[in-house]
């Protein structure tokens, strides 16, 4: 059975959307097909980062009903070499469509969730698909809370900034624990310093804080920053730091039971 990981964070900034491809990209290389899927729909930015200039058909148009599924996924297992299967689902990022998806309603919501959780039946029972990543938006937004109830785990991008710090707390206690979500969190971007000097320092003290476990602790890679998403490390740097905790963190899930 295949599993469904929403990627979320508090805050923008978090690196959230870099984590997401990578970690479909990290999961391909283990053999998987996986479909990432755009979920931040007031913020699309993988059709920018995957290099898609032009899709038929958007995500936003299935959870409109104008289509289903299959006209919304584009396959890009060629950009990753010795592996599974990458599929995506891209969000339109014409300003027209997140002005539209912005203006939604309650009831549309619901349906979309109802869409969403057919959709998750489609892709891993009918499909053979192994994990559906979504990159969610970041906070309290209703696409992110649809993208988290359909989810089987749910991975929290954060940093050590007090205010992400406080907020993931909040978020831990509020959001995911009142949909009975399992929640791992990656700590990313880290800067060691006087009071933090090493991975183990990280999670011992992170896990004291959040109180679940730590998937992954990211160091701040400038070359990655710098990138600024053009590349797919665990594709384009296979030799990069980046890359080595991409793999642990996919061959950790792979174990992982939901």
């Amino acid at each position: 059975m295949g599993k469904v990981i929403a990627v979320h964070s508090y805050k923008g900034g978090t690196g959230k959307t870099i984590l997401s491809i990578n970690l479909a990209a990290a999961l391909v290389k283990h053999g998987k097909k996986v479909c990432l899927m755009d979920l931040d729909f007031r913020a699309p930015s993988l059709s920018t980062l995957l290099k898609v200039e032009k899709a038929d058909y958007w995500l936003n148009d299935y959870l409109n009903g104008i289509c289903g599924i299959d006209k919304v996924l584009i396959d890009l297992t060629e950009r990753i070499r010795d592996g599974g299967k990458l599929f995506v689902g891209l969000a339109n990022p014409t300003t027209e469509a997140i002005r539209d998806i912005s203006a939604k309603d309650r009831k549309w919501e619901m349906r979309a969730l109802g869409r969403l959780l057919s959709l998750r039946n489609t892709l891993l029972n009918d499909k053979g698909f192994d994990y559906l990543v979504f990159d969610t938006s970041p906070g309290l937004q209703y696409s992110s809370i649809n993208a988290i109830v359909s989810a089987d785990l749910v991975i929290v991008a954060s940093t050590l900034d007090k205010s992400d710090v406080e907020g993931t707390k909040r978020m831990l206690k509020e959001l995911y624990d009142l949909f009975e979500k399992k929640t791992r969190i990656v700590t990313n971007k880290v800067l060691y310093g006087e009071n933090i000097k090493s991975v183990k320092d990280v999670r011992s003290q992170m896990e004291e804080l959040y109180g679940v476990p730590i998937l992954g602790v990211i160091p701040c890679f400038c070359d990655v920053s710098r990138a600024k998403g053009t590349l797919i490390f665990v594709e384009d740097k296979p030799d990069h730091p980046f890359t080595k905790i991409m793999d642990e963190i996919a061959t950790e899930l792979e174990k992982m039971k939901v």
